[in-house]
């Protein structure tokens, strides 16, 4: 009985892990404990398990949110989130789809846990307030007031985004770009700000350990590699994080997730996961 109760709401104790954490493995070690707290929990005081087991995953993931805070600062080079197959997981897409987006992922990074917790819940599963306040330890009034300023946070920080059909456009187009070293057609396609970011953790070589900055730059080092890393890539085209992005395999082995954020300017963002151990459990 308690395996089927928590098996019924692990899809959304695993999107609220996710969402607070940015770490699909991050999420299962978390799911791990609360599954061990459940088991030896009586059952018979709790009225709600949903509610039970979601309080519990949430508090859980705000404590382990300011552990991960702390592993971000010693991290070599730029912190990405870690990719997920939306299309071929259920436990994302078991829910709605916001807060999952990578640029929404990496701007809820900026947020103490707690303001990540409220704005998660009420965004993403639609928490009524007073649920919301129960879960996070503070007064309904504070849980507004905490969705209202990251709601205001994001918007502040966030151009509105293209259709995702769009989004694939640009992406294909870039990629396209890239592999020919097109520097006029990068350039066409790059927002004049656009930020590139390379999450390897130090692991491989050439990967950029610092953001690069405006169209310029990063054209002309998209282009500088146009000829040593593309050679024997397979390309295939994925949903992850509920969007379009580039599978990157050598020899059948993935080594690269690229997929962007774009507005009207053009590509905003290019994010590139190169990180074997994120890549791995995404594989």
């Amino acid at each position: 009985m308690a395996l089927e109760l928590f098996s019924e709401v692990r899809p959304r104790l695993f999107g609220i892990a996710y969402r607070m954490l940015g770490s699909a493995l991050d999420a299962e070690d978390l799911l791990q404990e609360v599954w061990l707290r459940w088991q030896n929990y009586d059952h018979a005081e709790v009225k709600n398990p949903g509610a039970f087991l979601a309080t519990v995953t949430t508090r859980l993931a705000i404590n382990a949110g300011q552990t991960a805070r702390a592993r971000h600062e010693t991290y070599v080079g730029p912190w990405l989130p870690e990719p997920v197959d939306t299309a071929a997981d259920p436990q994302l897409g078991a829910e709605r789809d916001a807060a999952v987006e990578f640029a929404v992922l990496i701007l809820l990074e900026k947020l103490t846990p707690t303001e990540r917790a409220a704005y998660v819940l009420r965004e993403a599963f639609d928490y009524p307030y007073p649920q919301i306040a129960e879960i996070i330890q503070v007064s309904e009034a504070s849980a507004r007031q905490l969705v209202s300023r990251a709601r205001k946070h994001l918007a502040a920080e966030r151009r509105a985004p293209v259709s995702r059909a769009e989004q694939q456009r640009l992406l294909q187009a870039f990629v396209a770009a890239a592999k020919t070293g097109d520097l006029a057609k990068l350039e066409e396609l790059l927002a004049e700000d656009v930020v590139s970011y390379a999450d390897s953790n130090g692991a491989v070589r050439g990967a950029s350990r610092v953001p690069l900055l405006g169209r310029p730059v990063v054209a002309k080092v998209i282009k500088a590699f146009s000829n040593t890393f593309w050679i024997g890539v397979d390309i295939t085209w994925a949903e992850v994080n509920g969007q379009p992005a580039a599978v990157l395999r050598r020899d059948g082995h993935i080594y690269g997730v690229l997929s962007i954020t774009a507005s009207e300017s053009g590509i905003d963002q290019l994010l590139w996961m190169m990180n074997p151990e994120k890549l791995a459990a995404f594989a």
